[in-house]
């Protein structure tokens, strides 16, 4: 194996293969080629690819992986296991889940699904889902499952209040209300799994045995679950290599535990450490300024990046008056980067919380510049996509209830809310899956509600038949016709239902490529993949169109230029955490975003922001206090203290005051500053136009870039008229032209 590409320590991640291996990567770091070149010299060196496991936390990272391999071996590396948690523990459950008393049909409940039973659950236990939410009851679940806590065994551990009964009540109904649907949620595909192998020692060794040499990326993104699971199946050979970054630990809040990085060494005191700390993605100051914000947390490995890419230009920093302002200085921006030959493409804005996208958005579209949200809904979470799927798994698994109630009355069948409870009750009583309802019609049901709960049940059993004739893709586009649901957007004109057609169309589209692409394809197969798959696993990030997504979202992305927004106090870092761990966290958030940005970054935030349908005065975030001034844009650094003393180093509440100056920075991408403080509308100086005589117009002239107090920089277009008639055109990137009485319009010409 030709290692000459690597630096010395990504070789030396290559070339010790045995015994316990910790790869502490930094951002951009080339972990990914260090861990494939490791992967390719083990069946360079004689181990079977099979023997070989490969553990992700995406389908995208994993093909890419496979790809890569199987790029460095030829054909034997497509027979390494590359996968992630999820679909691994699924393909070790539908070989053996019959010995839980599942059938392998079993359907994977996605978080809409478990959400839906749980409503359920809170409808038939009387609780008001207002006093106890569902979106709290399905946390405390997950949570538990990631401890491998049963109902009872999670009761234990809380104070057993009248609010934890209640809870333990949901979570065991819930758990009751899966296994008689022959289902799981996505935390269970972990827990039986490890349950399997608990269980059925032999099972287990079958595992140890195939998987010799076991790898794990993101390592620091592993819960408990995940933890127990690679120790269970390295306990013996001991061939454990993992990859990751206790610096880019972001997901506590859903179960992550970093301290299974940071605890590595003390688990294998035998452990090989390696440090990844060239940087290939980012500049020096970049990374500079990443360095100095995750050093003020505690709880870290040591390691700081470097890079021979250069400085690069300064990080640019816009103090904007509110949060449209904000929004308006980064489509303007943009506009000017895209003079400079920037694509899209190669834009991406970031914010803490999805709620901050819709002023973006807002901007965006006024200024016509082409963007996409990631991390929103799925393709899969479309009203139409669930409908066809919900089918599906109701033909592969006759025992899915959920699944049944959703289709049963679509397309409209005359099937209303009454009969379908009916129905429940009927099945529950008499302990059968409400499929069999359909046929075991209750007595109670009035003869128009039988006929047509009749009906139903006598198209879902042909489907059922139909399916062993056909292919995947003609069987699912069988279903489509014979169900209605295509019929029923065909007849609808209107531009909803044509979208709706042109989704059902796309996802047939995508069972005939998985179909094609397939040695073995199967309905159930597909399913599985489409329940694994994320938003962002086929995200087109090469579109011609600018990326709008949160910070989690973005990790393990990178884009040449990054928009970091919303750089408040209370908003990032959250007001949920001010201290501690939760802090540390949102440090390392922080210490991501930078890290995304290849070339420039601009950081921003507002003297206030209408959040919650409320004003706040948000003070700027600790954070930018971490970056060095000296990483900053110069014009800015150079103004700051004279134009907003302290505007930095406070981190009070701002107190309302007169701004009698507008002042403005220079250069592209200076840090402009437009701290229009909330309540003052009169204190802005008037033009420059204001102050010499009112024929002198030639203050401005067409092509000059000014700053207008309300909405930012612009292009003077036009001046026309004279004296105290004079008025000027500005157009605005995010606003279009507008016109203004030259004399008191709140302007100043901005020197680029």
């Amino acid at each position: 194996m030709n290692l000459q590409g690597l630096n010395p320590e990504q070789r030396k991640a290559a070339e010790t293969l045995e015994g316990p291996v910790l790869i502490l990567a930094g951002a951009g770091s080339g972990k990914t080629r260090a861990l494939t070149y490791r992967v390719a010299n083990l069946i360079d060196h004689g181990v079977k690819p099979w023997n070989i496991l490969a553990i992700t936390f995406t389908n995208k990272a994993a093909k890419e992986m496979r790809e890569r391999v199987s790029a460095l071996t030829g054909p034997e590396g497509e027979e390494v296991w590359v996968s992630t948690f999820h679909s691994l523990c699924a393909r070790i459950l539908r070989r053996d889940i019959e010995k839980l008393g599942y059938t392998r049909s079993f359907t994977i409940y996605d978080e809409d699904d478990a959400t839906s039973v749980i409503k359920d659950i809170l409808k038939q236990q009387n609780i008001d889902d207002k006093v106890l939410g569902h979106k709290e009851i399905k946390h405390k679940i997950s949570d538990a499952k990631n401890r491998l806590l049963s109902p009872d065994e999670w009761f234990q551990q809380t104070e057993k209040d009248f609010r934890s009964q209640q809870i333990h009540t949901v979570y065991s109904a819930y758990e009751k209300r899966l296994r008689s649907s022959n289902a799981l949620d996505f935390d269970d595909l972990l827990v039986r799994t490890l349950e399997l192998l608990a269980e059925h020692p032999p099972v287990l060794d079958s595992y140890r045995n195939r998987f010799r040499y076991v790898h794990v990326d993101e390592y620091q993104d592993t819960n408990f679950a995940q933890y127990t699971l690679v120790k269970l199946l390295t306990r013996e050979s001991r061939n454990l290599c993992v990859v990751g970054d206790d610096d880019q630990s972001i997901y506590g809040w859903r179960g992550a535990d970093i301290r299974n990085i940071l605890d590595f060494q003390k688990d294998y005191p035998d452990a090989t450490v390696i440090k990844l700390e060239q940087n290939y993605r980012s500049t020096s100051n970049i990374l500079d300024a990443a360095n100095q914000v995750i050093a003020h947390n505690e709880g870290r490995m040591e390691k700081a990046l470097w890079t021979e890419m250069g400085e690069g230009e300064p990080l640019h920093l816009f103090v904007a008056g509110d949060e449209r302002e904000e929004a308006a200085f980064v489509c303007d921006r943009i506009a000017q980067l895209r003079l400079t030959g920037i694509e899209y493409s190669d834009v991406a804005i970031l914010y803490r919380s999805n709620a901050q996208s819709r002023v973006l958005e807002d901007m965006l579209v006024r200024a016509n510049i082409p963007y996409r949200v990631y991390g929103n809904a799925r393709f899969y979470d479309r009203k139409e996509i669930r409908d066809i799927v919900a089918y599906l798994r109701a033909i592969v698994n006759p025992a899915d209830d959920a699944s049944l109630k959703r289709i049963i009355n679509q397309p409209k069948r005359s099937i209303g809310d009454s009969t379908i409870a009916e129905l429940s009750r009927h099945a529950a009583e008499k302990e059968i899956p409400l499929y069999s309802a359909l046929i075991d019609i209750p007595e109670t049901l009035s003869a128009r509600p039988r006929k047509c709960v009749s009906e139903f049940g006598d198209l879902m059993n042909e489907m059922v038949l139909s399916r062993e004739d056909m292919g995947v893709s003609e069987f699912v586009n069988y279903v489509m016709e014979r169900s209605g649901l295509l019929g029923q957007y065909q007849r609808d004109l209107s531009d909803e239902g044509k979208n709706r057609l042109e989704n059902l169309q796309e996802f047939l589209a995508g069972v005939t490529e998985y179909e094609s692409a397939s040695p073995q394809p199967s309905l159930e197969d597909y399913l599985e993949n489409i329940a694994l798959v994320s938003d962002l696993d086929n995200a087109d990030f090469k579109a011609p169109a600018v990326t709008l997504m949160t910070i989690h979202s973005a990790k393990g992305l990178e884009f040449p230029t990054v928009f970091l927004t919303g750089l408040e106090e209370g908003l990032f870092p959250s007001k949920r955490s001010f201290d501690g761990e939760r802090l540390e966290e949102e440090r390392r958030l922080c210490y991501v975003a930078i890290t995304r940005a290849m070339r420039r970054l601009y950081l921003s935030y507002a003297a206030q922001r209408m959040q919650f349908n409320q004003i706040n005065y948000n003070a700027p975030s600790r954070f930018l206090k971490e970056i060095p001034t000296r990483l900053l844009d110069d014009h800015w650094v150079s103004k700051r203290e004279k134009n907003f003393p302290g505007v930095i180093d406070s981190y009070s509440r701002p107190t309302p005051k007169r701004v009698t100056r507008h002042t403005i920075g220079t250069g592209l991408g200076a840090g402009r500053s437009a701290l229009g403080i909330a309540g003052v509308q009169k204190g802005f100086t008037p033009s420059a136009a204001a102050s010499v005589p009112a024929d002198q117009v030639a203050v401005f002239k067409p092509g000059d870039r000014v700053m207008h107090r309300k909405f930012g920089e612009g292009n003077v277009l036009e001046i026309h008229g004279k004296g105290n008639d004079a008025r000027i055109v500005i157009g605005f990137t995010a606003y279009g032209s507008k016109e203004f009485a030259l004399s008191i319009a709140p302007i100043v010409k901005v020197n680029e």
